[in-house]
Order: structure tokens, then C-alpha cells, then sequence
């Protein structure tokens, strides 16, 4: 495994959320707590409902908590403004979905090179067609969404998440739309990117066993952490 040093990529602190619903406020974040280092592999379980997507929001800056501190690649995200927010992801984040969320009026191509246009690259095609070549899918640039099938559209969504090279890669049940065959080469892909990058890599899912390709799990309940086996102990699971 490689040695992970210095300051945490994602550090948060006293993070709570609490929405407003029918039945009155719903506290889905409870204080958590959590460290991820740069170059981590970290795979974050729990039961449905636990918070666990709520998590990857609020990291991705998606979502503003409602008290406590979420700093990314040393960048603090609580009272940023959007535009700003979203410069921020384009320049660090990259994130990949259960739905593929594709945009179905642009080619394989267009899609993956949106967020390079977006920050002004002139090289955004050429960068986008070899993200596309890393994922295996240098003959369907041209294609769209709907001739492509699930595990092309989820390769394509992982080419846009990476064309950047972003430092931090949130992955929210990247399979959850795939068959297992399907899902086995997808996950295959996202560790060999992230590996070959230098990305650091928080995979939300619902399956232990792929959370045990992790080097770190970290489980949530009921808005808390309540393991981490980088440390072994359930420091949150008693409050």
C-alpha cells in the first residue's frame, strides 16, 4: 500500500445536516467526523438511509451543512458562494453517480470534454478523446447516450470525472445500475485510474465486499461514523 503523509485531503469536522420535512426536522448528519489522506482508498458503508450520499454532497460541496467544518484539498467549502464552488470541484473534484447522468443531446466526446471547456482548456477535445481511449472507448466518440450501453455510459461518466485529474474522486454506487459482470469491470477501472493518478478515491456503497477492496472502511449509521478501520475504534458509535 502506499505511504500516505501529510495534511488530510478531506478533513471534516462537527459536520451536522438537518432538513426540514412533513414530519418536522430530520437530522441526517450527526457530527461526523473524518480524515481522508491524499492517495487514500476509502470506502464509505452503512445501511440505506444512513447518510452515507448525504456525505459525498456535502464533501462535494453539493450540499452546505448546517454547522461544523468541510475543508478540501486545504480549501474550506462552508460560505463559498456557488460560482465559486463550482470552480472549485472543476479544478479538484471529480465525481461519478449511480445514474450516469450524461447529457443526452452531446456525443460521448462533448460530454466528457464539458468541464475542460468549461475552465477554457483549448486542448478539450483532444484531452476528452484520450480519457475516452483510457476507458476503452476511443470508437464511441461519436455516439450518444441512448446507442450506448450501461457500462459504456458509466465509462464515459468516469472519463468526464477524470479528464482533469482531479485530487479527490467521490464514486456514489458507481455500479448500482450495472450487472455484476459489468459492475466488476467498472470498479476495475475506477482503482486503476485512481491508482495510476494519484487520485484519492471515497467509494460509497452498500457492498462489503467492495468496500473491502478499499484500504480503509468507514461505516455510518444513523448520520454518525461508527467504525473506521483505520483505527479500529467506534469512537462515535456512543454518543
Amino acid at each position: 500500500m502506499t505511504s500516505l503523509s501529510g495534511d488530510p485531503i478531506v478533513r471534516l469536522k462537527g459536520v451536522t445536516l438537518n432538513l426540514r420535512s412533513g414530519a418536522g426536522e430530520v437530522n441526517v448528519l450527526r457530527g461526523i467526523d473524518l480524515n481522508v489522506a491524499a492517495g487514500e482508498t476509502i470506502g464509505i458503508v452503512g445501511p440505506s438511509g444512513a447518510g452515507k450520499s448525504t456525505l459525498m454532497m456535502v464533501t462535494a460541496g453539493l450540499e452546505n451543512p448546517s454547522s461544523g467544518s468541510v475543508q478540501v484539498a486545504g480549501t474550506e467549502l462552508v460560505g463559498l458562494d456557488e460560482d465559486t464552488l463550482a470552480r472549485f470541484r472543476r479544478d479538484n473534484v471529480g465525481i461519478v453517480f449511480q445514474a450516469f447522468r450524461l447529457v443526452p443531446t452531446m456525443t460521448a466526446l462533448e460530454n466528457v470534454a464539458v468541464p475542460l471547456e468549461l475552465a477554457g482548456r483549448g486542448d478539450a477535445f483532444e484531452a476528452a478523446a484520450e480519457a475516452l481511449a483510457r476507458v476503452g472507448l476511443s470508437h464511441r466518440v461519436e455516439h450518444y447516450p441512448e446507442q450506448l450501453s450501461g457500462g459504456e455510459q458509466q465509462r464515459v461518466a468516469i472519463a468526464r470525472a477524470m479528464v482533469a485529474k482531479p485530487r479527490l474522486l467521490l464514486a456514489d454506487e458507481p455500479t448500482g445500475n450495472l450487472d455484476g459482470a459489468t459492475g466488476d469491470q467498472i470498479i476495475d477501472l475506477l482503482f486503476a485510474m485512481a491508482r495510476d493518478d494519484g487520485t484519492t478515491l471515497m467509494l460509497i456503497t452498500h457492498d462489503m465486499d467492495l468496500a473491502d477492496r478499499c484500504a480503509r472502511t468507514v461505516k455510518v449509521a444513523d448520520g454518525k461514523v461508527v467504525e473506521d478501520t483505520a483505527d479500529g475504534r467506534t469512537d462515535q458509535a456512543a454518543e
